[in-house]
């Protein structure tokens, strides 16, 4: 093994570990959720931002491109920055720094402004991820995958709620007001996290030019970790393409539904991730592998259910479930594929994961959006179904070479 991992400095004091709260949780876990809230909050409310700004829907459609490639720059080179600097004042600075997005977004008054402060919300929220690890780090030991799951929960939480929050918000009082709303939260978080956040050092003294040759290293040489970043890559994008075309679909005919229509029907998507725990518990008792499988096939028979009976509220419902279940389903058998590979490396491995899922994210945005323009709700299921089969083909050709070289193994 070639990858640099750091080493630990002597002198530099870490926090107590063991030191969580339930308090300290609870914070946590609601911080990550309206983190994470803050990247959707624009998907029910691109109409609205479309007829206010006088933008065409595919203009309009770089918000949430633009909100994903910031998340997947903050990971990338933000978040690694959680094991060379004081965790506290790192995250301080980056919750300030989002409320700031935020409100800049708020007051746009034209395309460049809401581009830049859609760029900024993805960079700064990504303080989201060392949210996460600061639990890890502050739970006892026997104690930390449950730490873990019940912060990750929030960030779930926060992402599937925040259509429906912005869909009523924006649906009653504009799409501005929710933005401010957002930044006047962050503000608030700031605060509190100000008072209760322990001061900490970083345990590893590695230079952050080391730190980030260290994750080329870790792509070079880990296949798995590549295999499932592509894989969540490909989903993330298929779901993302939906949601941002959703709320142009519901707003013609046969629904002619509004913001708040397309908030409300992210409660089905809320009610089929609450799936993803029995994918979770198929992963560890069955392998991640096979997880993927039921997950990325649960997203396929999503997309032919949209097309097929998308126009009927019944079949957008249940599509809307699937598709969110597949989404995280596949997210948790991902994450349980490459925690498992360097436990000494877990945060970096995450970083190259979630960049790469957000990556897909904001591909999808752009693709779905110019799918929408061009060939209507019929080519965003086309797209849908052929990331979704992309992604299967590739898990069987990891399958399959994984069985040849298994048997290759054995026989020598």
């Amino acid at each position: 093994m070639s990858v640099e991992l750091g080493s630990v400095n002597p002198h530099m004091p870490n926090i107590q570990r063991g030191s969580l709260t339930g308090v300290h949780l609870a914070i946590i876990m609601v911080a990550t959720a309206m983190i994470a809230a803050d990247r959707y909050y624009c998907q029910p409310l691109l109409a609205e931002m479309s007829r206010t700004l006088h933008l065409t829907p595919s203009v309009t459609g770089l918000v949430p491109t633009l909100t994903q490639a910031g998340v997947a720059f903050g990971l990338l080179l933000v978040v690694p920055l959680g094991d060379t600097m004081e965790l506290r004042r790192l995250i301080l600075f980056l919750l300030f720094a989002l409320g700031c997005a935020l409100a800049i977004t708020a007051v746009a008054t034209n395309a460049a402004m809401l581009f830049t402060g859609s760029l900024m919300i993805g960079l700064f929220a990504s303080v989201s991820q060392l949210l996460v690890g600061l639990a890890a780090t502050l739970a006892e030991p026997s104690r930390r995958g449950q730490v873990v799951g019940t912060v990750t929960a929030g960030l779930l939480i926060g992402v599937l709620s925040a259509r429906t929050v912005a869909g009523l918000v924006g649906g009653a009082f504009g799409w501005r007001v929710m933005y401010l709303t957002a930044a006047a939260g962050m503000a608030g978080l700031t605060i509190i996290m100000a008072l209760v956040l322990p001061p900490s050092r970083p345990s590893l003294a590695i230079a952050y030019p080391r730190l980030v040759r260290s994750l080329i290293a870790l792509i070079r040489e880990q296949r798995e970790l590549r295999e499932a970043s592509l894989l969540g890559a490909l989903a993330f994008a298929a779901m993302n393409a939906f949601w941002t075309t959703l709320v142009f679909f519901i707003a013609g005919p046969p629904y002619h539904y509004g913001a708040t229509a397309a908030g409300v029907l992210g409660l089905a998507g809320i009610a089929g991730a609450l799936g993803a725990p029995i994918i979770g518990r198929i992963s560890d008792r069955r392998g991640p592998r096979l997880a993927d499988l039921i997950a990325l096939t649960l997203g396929l028979i999503a997309f032919a259910l949209l097309l097929v009976a998308g126009r009927h509220l019944a079949g957008l419902i249940g599509g809307i479930l699937l598709l969110d279940l597949a989404t995280q389903a596949n997210l948790v058998s991902n994450q349980t594929r490459i925690y498992s590979l360097l436990p000494d490396a877990a945060n970096r491995l995450n970083t190259i994961y979630m960049s790469s899922y957000f990556a897909g994210g904001a591909a999808g945005a752009a693709i779905g959006s110019l799918a929408w323009q061009h060939f209507g709700w019929t080519g965003l299921c086309a797209l849908g179904l052929a990331l979704f089969a992309t992604a299967l083909v590739v898990l069987a050709h990891s399958n399959t070479s994984t069985v040849i070289q298994s048997a290759l193994t054995r026989g020598t």
